[in-house]
C-alpha cells in the first residue's frame, strides 16, 4: 500500500515539474514582455558590385566549312570520278586553309593530258617545218612576213622548179635536196646467181665505162620473191639484149655504195660479189669476184629530199642555184601571198587553242588534290583511301573553335538585364579555371511558355580555342553591369511600400525608421542604392519580433541580418519595430 501511494506521488512530481517547465520555456516573464524587439543591423558602406546572368548551353560552331571534292554539278572537267589515294588527316585534326587533306587518283587524266601533248607537239612541229624554223622560235613567227623553204637535210640542190614572181600551188615541188654521199643500185640476180648468194658477201661495183676503179657496196636488203622483167630490158654485157618478147625471173638485191664523187643516177654499173674475207684482203685479188649476168643502173642517191610549197602563193625569192651545196636549214626560196598569211594565222590559231587546252588539263591536276576550305578543326571524315568519289562530293567538314555559340535560354525575371553586344564570360567543366570571352549576339523579343515560365532565347558568340568541341555543355556569365566604390545594402533590408523601395534605419536611440531609397543595380546579395542613405548609417536586416514566442535569441544564427562584417545586430529597444521582409514585398535580382 505504502509502495503505491509513493509511485503515486512521483508521478504527481514529474507532471507538475514537467509542466511548469513547459510553462516557464513557452511563455516569457512579465520583465521581457516589456522589453522591445532586438534588431539586427549592416552598416551602408562603399564597394564594387558586379551583376549579371547566369545560362547554361551548348557549344556549337559558329562557322564551319566541308571538305569537298573539287568539281560539282555541271562539271565540265571531263573527270567522272575520282579514286581516293591518301587521306592525310583524321577527326580532331587542327588544319590550315589551303591544306592538302585528301590526295585523289583520276585514271583518265593522264591519258587526256598525253594526248593534249601531243596534239600540241605535232601543231608547233608543223608550223616549225612550214617556216622552216625550230619549235623554239615559233612564237617571233610574222604572219605578213611569208614562208622561208629551207634545206631539209644537207646536200645538193638538184632541181629549182620555178623561177622569182612564178606563182605556186600548195603541194608542189619547188626543189629537191640530195645527199649525193651515198647511191643505192639494185642488182638483178638469176635464179642460179641468186642461191650462190650470202649474207656475208660484198658487192664491187664496177664503172668501167666513167672510171676505172671498184667500188665496194654493202647488201642492204634481199628480196626473196623472184621478179618477172622481160628480156629485152635486161642489159647483159655478157651477151646481147635479147629480141624475143620474153621474160624471165630475177631477183632484186639492194645495195648501196659510197659515192668517190663521179657517180650519178642512171650510170651503168657491172655488180659482182666476193666473199667478206677476201674483201679483207691487202690487196684485193679481183679474180675472186664472181659478176653478175645482167648490169643494172644507179637507182638514186640514198638520201633524197623534197622541197614543197606550204600554200598557194607567190615565189618572191630564190636563195640557191642548181647544183649548189647547202646545209640543213638554208634557205631555198621564200613565198608570200593571201593564201600564205592565212596559213599561217590558222596554224598560230590552232596552236593557241591547243596550248590553252593543255593549261585546262593541267590545273585539273590541281583537282587531284582535296584541300581545307578554311582554318578550323576536322568535326568528321567518312572515306578511306581506295574508296571513289564524285565531282563536287562533301567527304566530311571541318568546323572553327575560335568562333563558337551558345543558344540558351533566360526566364522572364531575368531577361531585362541581358542586352544585346552584353559581354560573357564563359566556361567548360572539361576546362576548370579557363575563361573564353563571348557576347550576346540576339536577345529574343518574344518569350515561349515552358512549364509556366517565359523563357527568352539568347545567342551567344565565343571566342573559344582548339581544346573547344562542338556539344561541349558551358556555362555562360552574361554581365549585366557594374558599379565601382558605390553605396550598397544587402538586398534583405529592401522592402517595398506603396509601389516604392525602402529600407528601416536604426536610428542612434534605438528607433527604427522607415526611409525610402532609389536602387541601381542589384544582386542576390546587395542593392546600389543612388539615394535615401548615407554610408555608415545601420540599416536593419532583421529583428527578434520576427522569432516565435518559444524561441530565444541563443546565437547569432536566428537573426537572418548576420553578415560577415562581424556585427551582432543587437539593438536598443523602441516603442515600434519591424523588418523589410515584412512590411513590404522583398524586391529579388540577379
Amino acid at each position: 500500500m505504502i509502495t503505491r501511494i509513493s509511485m503515486i506521488v512521483v508521478i504527481l512530481i514529474v507532471v507538475l515539474g514537467g509542466g511548469y517547465y513547459a510553462y516557464q520555456q513557452l511563455v516569457p516573464p512579465p520583465d521581457q514582455k516589456a522589453q522591445g524587439p532586438v534588431y539586427s543591423t549592416q552598416s551602408v558602406k562603399k564597394g564594387d558590385l558586379d551583376v549579371g546572368v547566369e545560362a547554361t548551353g551548348p557549344l556549337n560552331p559558329n562557322w564551319g566549312g566541308g571538305i569537298q571534292v573539287p568539281g560539282g554539278y555541271g562539271d565540265t572537267s571531263g573527270i567522272s570520278s575520282y579514286i581516293i589515294d591518301k587521306v592525310l588527316v583524321k577527326p580532331g585534326d587542327l588544319v590550315k586553309q589551303g591544306q592538302v587533306l585528301v590526295q585523289l587518283l583520276a585514271p583518265d587524266l593522264d591519258t587526256k593530258l598525253e594526248t593534249a601533248r601531243e596534239d600540241l607537239a605535232a601543231e608547233e612541229k608543223s608550223l616549225a617545218s612550214l617556216m622552216g624554223i625550230s619549235v623554239e622560235d615559233i612564237d617571233q613567227v610574222d604572219p605578213d612576213a611569208g614562208i622561208i623553204l629551207r634545206a631539209p637535210i644537207d646536200g645538193r640542190v638538184m632541181d629549182l622548179n620555178y623561177k622569182e614572181g612564178e606563182e605556186v600551188l600548195q603541194g608542189q615541188i619547188v626543189s629537191r635536196i640530195v645527199d649525193d654521199t651515198r647511191f643505192e643500185v639494185i642488182a638483178k640476180l638469176t635464179p642460179v646467181e641468186y642461191k650462190q648468194l650470202t649474207k656475208d658477201q660484198v658487192a664491187v661495183l664496177s664503172f668501167s665505162d666513167f672510171f676505172n676503179d671498184f667500188i665496194a657496196a654493202e647488201i642492204i636488203d634481199i628480196n626473196p620473191n623472184p621478179v618477172p622483167e622481160a628480156s629485152a630490158e635486161l642489159d647483159s654485157d655478157q651477151a646481147p639484149n635479147s629480141q624475143v618478147e620474153d621474160y624471165e625471173f630475177v631477183y632484186w638485191v639492194t645495195l648501196e655504195g659510197k659515192n668517190p664523187g663521179l657517180v650519178r643516177p642512171d650510170m651503168h654499173v657491172n655488180i659482182g660479189f666476193i666473199s667478206a674475207a677476201d674483201a679483207k684482203k691487202k690487196p684485193v685479188d679481183y679474180t675472186n669476184i664472181r659478176w653478175l649476168r645482167y648490169t643494172s643502173k644507179v637507182d638514186k642517191y640514198v638520201n633524197e629530199q623534197r622541197v614543197l610549197s606550204q600554200a598557194e602563193s607567190v615565189i618572191t625569192e630564190l636563195f640557191v642555184h642548181k647544183m649548189e651545196s647547202v646545209k640543213k636549214g638554208d634557205p631555198i626560196a621564200s613565198l608570200a601571198g593571201q593564201d600564205v598569211r592565212d596559213t599561217i594565222d590558222e596554224k598560230l590559231t590552232s596552236i593557241r587553242s591547243k596550248r590553252a587546252e593543255l593549261h585546262e588539263w593541267e590545273a585539273k591536276e590541281g583537282f587531284l588534290e582535296v584541300r581545307a576550305p578554311m582554318d578550323g578543326i576536322v568535326a568528321d571524315l567518312s572515306r578511306q583511301a581506295g574508296g571513289t568519289a564524285q565531282p563536287g562530293e562533301w567527304l566530311g567538314s571541318i568546323y572553327q573553335a575560335s568562333d563558337m555559340q551558345i543558344w540558351t535560354q533566360v526566364d522572364d525575371v531575368d531577361i531585362l538585364l541581358v542586352k544585346q553586344g552584353a559581354p560573357v564570360d564563359v566556361s567548360v567543366d572539361a576546362l576548370p579555371g579557363k575563361v573564353f570571352e563571348g557576347k550576346v549576339d540576339q536577345v529574343a523579343t518574344m518569350g515561349k511558355d515552358e512549364n509556366g515560365v517565359a523563357q527568352f532565347q539568347v545567342s551567344i558568340t565565343v571566342k573559344g580555342g582548339p581544346e573547344l568541341r562542338p556539344g561541349m555543355q558551358a556555362k555562360a556569365y552574361i554581365k549585366a553591369g557594374n558599379v565601382k566604390n558605390a553605396l550598397l545594402v544587402p538586398l534583405e533590408a529592401v522592402f517595398q511600400e506603396d509601389g516604392q523601395n525602402k529600407v528601416e534605419v536604426l536610428q542612434p536611440d534605438g528607433t527604427p525608421k522607415v526611409v525610402p531609397v532609389e536602387l541601381g543595380l542589384m544582386n542576390d546579395k546587395m542593392a546600389e542604392v543612388k539615394k535615401g542613405l548615407t554610408e555608415g548609417q545601420k540599416v536593419i536586416t532583421g529583428s527578434s519580433a520576427d522569432l516565435l514566442p518559444s524561441q530565444k535569441i541563443q546565437s547569432d544564427n536566428l537573426l537572418p541580418g548576420k553578415q560577415d562584417n562581424g556585427e551582432d545586430g543587437t539593438g536598443d529597444t523602441g516603442d515600434t519595430g519591424g523588418t523589410g521582409g515584412n512590411n513590404g514585398q522583398q524586391q529579388n535580382g540577379k
